[in-house]
């Protein structure tokens, strides 16, 4: 059970951790634009040949399967 001293001392514990939070942010490198740009096209053309792939290969496999059940 939370005491009222526990209580009282949340605000200022929260308070404190967004004061960290901002100076971690502070520290961080963030990516130029052009960076960012390239890194979404890769993501996007990585995303894309993968969902080929397993379509690909999910519909090998259902034709193997059906042409063994028929």
């Amino acid at each position: 059970m939370l005491s009222v001293k526990k209580i009282r001392e949340i605000p200022a514990a929260v308070a404190r951790f967004a004061g960290e939070v901002k100076v971690e942010l502070q520290k961080c490198v963030w990516p130029t634009r052009p960076e960012l740009l390239g890194s979404t096209v890769v993501v996007i053309t990585a995303t894309l040949i993968l969902a080929v792939y397993v379509g690909a290969s999910d519909a090998l496999i259902a034709g193997v399967l059906r042409y063994i059940i028929r």
